[in-house]
């Protein structure tokens, strides 16, 4: 009976211990972080197309309709407004990541030519350059 208790304890020790080490890992909590920083970012776009794009939009061609772009209504419980505020809401989340994506990616290719530009030569180039000299020598005394 105790070997099954110190057996069963071990077991929950190595449980906690792999999850301890998955849960810490670098990208887990990389990912984490993304997800709650991308939430709030979500909110921020969200209020700017609630509050800034679509009032100076739509308001002004609903104005005429006498509503408001939140409550427009095309037909039996479609709502208009709410809907283009939610793509508006895609399209800005959608081009923000392009931007942040390319400009990560620029800044990439930009190291990755510094690096080449400093590193040492290969053995190849190193012959190529050696043969390119001895052929010059070798003309130049033939």
């Amino acid at each position: 009976m105790a070997n099954s208790t110190q057996r069963a304890q071990a077991r929950a020790r190595s449980f906690w211990s792999d999850f301890r080490a998955f849960a810490l890992k670098g990208n887990v909590v990389d990912l984490a972080v993304a997800v709650i920083i991308g939430g709030a970012f979500g909110s921020i776009i969200s209020s700017f197309v609630e509050d800034v794009i679509m009032p100076a939009v739509l308001n002004p061609l609903l104005a005429q309709a006498g509503t408001d772009w939140r409550e427009a209504v095309v037909g039996p419980g479609i709502r208009l407004g709410s809907f283009l505020g939610t793509v508006i809401d895609f399209v800005i989340i959608a081009l923000v990541l392009f931007l942040v994506v390319r400009a990560f990616e620029k800044m990439k290719r930009k190291e990755e030519v510094e690096a080449a530009a400093n590193a040492e030569p290969t053995t190849e180039e190193k012959l190529n350059e050696t043969l390119a000299r001895l052929a010059d020598v070798l003309e130049k005394r033939g």
